[in-house]
């Protein structure tokens, strides 16, 4: 499995999108775009990430452009991992 679709099942679970994330791709805004994603489903989202992916995220590395699109909380997550 892709980076991106874990990111993109990760997101489905943790603000039950009921399988809306099946049609986003790296371009899909987030923030602000998707009401479920608000400031308490950010923490919940990075924690399920962490959890999930075993990567480890301080806070200053968080900010509103990680969570701009698909495509960026993916490269986020992907230079996390490396």
């Amino acid at each position: 499995m892709t980076i991106e679709k874990h990111v993109l099942r990760i997101l489905d679970e943790v603000l039950s999108l009921n399988g809306r994330s099946a049609s986003f791709n790296r371009n899909t805004l987030l923030l602000g775009a998707i009401p479920e994603l608000d400031s308490m489903a950010v923490v919940s989202l990075l924690t399920a990430l962490e959890d999930q992916l075993g990567i480890v995220v301080a806070d200053d590395e968080i900010d509103g452009a990680t969570f701009a699109s698909v495509g960026s909380l993916t490269d986020f997550v992907a230079a996390k991992m490396a």
